[in-house]
């Protein structure tokens, strides 16, 4: 048996050492075509937008892609495929084959620190002499088209046409409403989208994947292609399932009653079927539910009507890009295209898990621009939806964490590729990067192409059954965004999980054998931690990798560059109502002075009852507040921003929030009712210590601007407290 496997390797090395030799002399030649052009295939590279791990029906999932699984029975599938954690990055490996740093884009723009920017690998755009897919595959004789989003800059250079795409209609941006050309995020006015290079106008007919298909389809069409044709390249890069999740209601009514009995038992029906599909090993243990993930048994019926319809607009999102691509394809087969055509299908990273919809501020803020989440008709236009932490770590199964973050949830995405003379219906389970992608295609395409070297391996041998993998046991591959590191080597990887549900410690694990990361092995194998750690910073130092500020979390940064939009959007009616308090304050300050000169002890026994009415009404206020802590906790913990998914989290809520308002409430209760000053001290105490502390944690993590509005109403109340003081009767 050693022999044999002496035999082996030495073969795959001769094998190797020959293809090396071709693609030496190819390369030696400059820039050219490897085979024919009437030979070479169409390639079309489908992108979905934050799908998980396990949310394709090939994958184990309930949702009905029937395109993509037909796509899988006719090819390959990725068992240990990888993205980074965060579109951008992952979309500029995508398209250049390099590593994000290099190509210019580490971070997406939303979320990079102002320490960061400026600096080569932060640019958030594609860095200069750094070449696309497209660029490549054009200077090979390929008709090059892309249509959805592109997230890689919009500045002068920056648009698909100037990386290499014939044609292109693009949205540039984080996301986008898929039913009208309305911002879906305070980040912009409106939604950026571009045709060639230049703003463009939506139909007014207008749905995402149907829309992207057909722009596809009619580029496609444009030069004739066929029998002496050129080939061409197709760029699909959905807006699905991108929040806000919408889609027709013809596809969400077929989801009504599949989520009805919560995230806990879809995540396990998840990795049930990753189990079924042949993706992992029926032993594999399931990653620890995140710390977010709210206890699902502990919402109102309402609460779980909202979800169950909202992960069933997910579900239907899909549903109707597959039935999209599906048109594509049947196209395809008309024209005689399809059996000589590349698929790719992938994911950028894993589920997202944020739901702004929870936070007050951005709910005024969705209803100024005409956004509901009713029940009845979420999906449609106008509605906005949101899968949240709970549906985000089911379809992540049986990864760790998700989107934003290091662990698998947020990094081990679908892959799928299908073509002429490729394998049907295997499961690939050697290790794979996203850069991985654009030298695969250049190798299947037949095009040797001359220019800048690229980080990616291609997956041509595996694919072709050469080769059990391309990356060896001593390769280390590193992936960096935000803060949220990982690094693999043979079965291994290291991770860092930076983020608010993370923490700083390096963390090992055996993901063939532990995909959940279940398992520490940094204590038991200090050796392999130190080895990797080495390897990890070598390749940090390699692509320019900063390390983030203290405090740093890209949900954090997120959030800020919100408040500030959402600041700046309600500046007018900000700045009347200030300006209304204030007059009515001069106004009430004017005529007290005025009146007081003529009746001053009338005047006083007024403001006096004025001051204890106010009073009254304050300590009403807080203590209805403290009622709502304590009869539904949920909803207050997601309206002040905190977390309380467990019993301990729920009976922490309702003691110290309840009981501080309450207190609050009832000194300042009584006095009013007493009319004795003396009872404001606890309160004022109370309402002290909360401003110190927030001013505290500015201090320490940094200006976050959602927590402006409760200072602000802090001060306000001290304040008032305090004219109590001097108003009321000091006995």
């Amino acid at each position: 048996m050693l022999i044999g496997a002496m035999r082996r390797r030495m073969a795959q090395a001769l094998r190797g050492l020959a293809a090396g030799l071709v693609a030496s002399l190819l390369l030696a030649a400059g820039p050219a075509l490897a085979q024919p052009a009437g030979e070479r295939p169409n390639i079309v590279l489908i992108l979905v937008d934050d799908a998980g791990y396990t949310d394709f029906g090939a994958y184990g999932s309930e949702i009905a892609t029937p395109t993509i699984d037909a796509l899988a029975d006719r090819g390959v599938r990725f068992s240990n495929f990888h993205a980074t954690p965060m579109c951008a990055p992952s979309r500029a490996m995508l398209m250049t084959g390099v590593d994000s740093h290099t190509a210019g884009v580490a971070n997406l723009p939303e979320t990079t620190p102002k320490a960061h920017r400026g600096l080569a690998a932060y640019q958030g755009r594609l860095a200069q002499g750094v070449e696309t897919i497209a660029t490549r595959l054009k200077r090979g004789g390929y008709r090059t088209y892309m249509a959805g989003k592109w997230h890689l800059g919009h500045g002068p250079g920056d648009l698909p046409d100037a990386h290499g795409f014939d044609r292109s209609f693009a949205m540039d941006a984080t996301g986008a409403d898929n039913w009208d050309q309305r911002s879906y995020f305070p980040l912009y006015a409106q939604a950026p989208w571009f045709e060639d290079g230049k703003p463009a106008t939506l139909p007014k007919d207008f749905y995402s994947s149907e829309f992207l298909v057909d722009q596809m389809i009619a580029y496609i069409d444009s030069e004739a292609a066929g029998e002496g044709g050129r080939p061409f390249f197709a760029y699909l890069p959905f807006l699905a399932i991108h929040i806000p999740v919408q889609a027709p209601e013809a596809f969400v009514r077929k989801y009504e009653t599949t989520y009805l009995d919560g995230w806990a038992a879809q995540r396990a029906r998840r990795r049930d079927g990753a189990i079924r599909a042949g993706l992992i090993a029926a032993d594999a243990p399931m990653g620890p539910a995140p710390a977010s993930v709210a206890d699902w048994n502990a919402l109102t019926p309402d609460e779980q009507a909202l979800a169950a319809r909202t992960m069933a607009v997910n579900a239907a999102m899909l549903e109707a890009m597959d039935h999209h691509l599906g048109r594509l394809v049947a196209h395809l087969k008309a024209r005689g295209q399809y059996e000589n055509t590349l698929f790719v299908v992938l994911s950028d990273n894993g589920p997202e898990a944020g739901d702004p919809t929870v936070n007050p501020v951005f709910r005024a803020w969705m209803r100024r621009q005409g956004y509901s989440q009713d029940v009845e008709t979420l999906g449609g236009p106008g509605t906005y939806g949101a899968i949240g932490p709970g549906w985000a770590s089911a379809a992540a199964a049986p990864g760790a964490l998700y989107k934003f973050y290091a662990g698998e949830g947020g990094l081990r995405v679908p892959l799928i590729v299908a073509g002429p003379d490729l394998p049907q219906g295997q499961t690939a389970r050697a290790f794979a990067v996203i850069s991985d992608i654009a030298p695969t295609l250049l190798d299947l395409a037949g095009v040797a192409d001359g220019g800048p070297p690229m980080h990616g391996r291609s997956l041509a041998p595996l694919l072709r059954g050469q080769a059990e993998a391309v990356y060896g046991p001593q390769d280390a591959v590193g992936i960096e965004a935000a803060g949220e590191a990982a690094l693999f080597k043979g079965d291994y990887k290291l991770t860092r999980n930076a983020g608010a549900l993370g923490e700083a410690a390096w963390r090992l694990y055996d993901i063939v054998r532990d995909p959940g990361e279940t398992r520490d092995l940094a204590a038991e194998q200090p050796a392999r931690l130190a080895e990797m750690l080495a390897d990890y910073q070598a390749y940090a130092q390699a692509v320019g990798a900063a390390e983030v500020p203290e405090g740093f979390s890209a949900d954090r940064q997120v959030a800020l560059n919100l408040g500030l939009h959402i600041l700046a959007d309600f500046r007018g009616p900000l700045l009347a109502g200030l300006g209304l308090i204030l007059l009515l304050v001069v106004a009430t300050v004017l005529g007290a002075r005025y009146y007081g000169r003529r009746q001053p002890a009338q005047a006083a026994r007024l403001g006096r009852l004025a001051m204890r009415g106010l009073l009254g009404a304050v300590g009403l206020l807080f203590v209805a507040i403290a009622l709502r802590i304590w009869i539904r906790p949920e909803p207050m913990a997601a309206t002040l921003g905190l977390a309380a998914q467990s019993l301990l989290g729920l009976a922490t809520l309702r003691a110290d929030m309840g009981a501080f308002f309450a207190g609050g409430g009832l000194f300042v209760l009584a006095a009013a009712a007493r009319d004795e000053r003396r009872w404001l001290v606890p309160a004022l105490v109370l309402l002290s210590l909360a401003l110190a502390g927030r001013i505290l944690s500015l201090l320490v993590g940094g200006l976050d601007v959602m927590s402006l509005p409760p200072m602000v109403l802090e001060a306000l109340l001290i304040l008032i407290l305090a004219s109590g003081w001097r108003v009321l009767a000091a006995r």
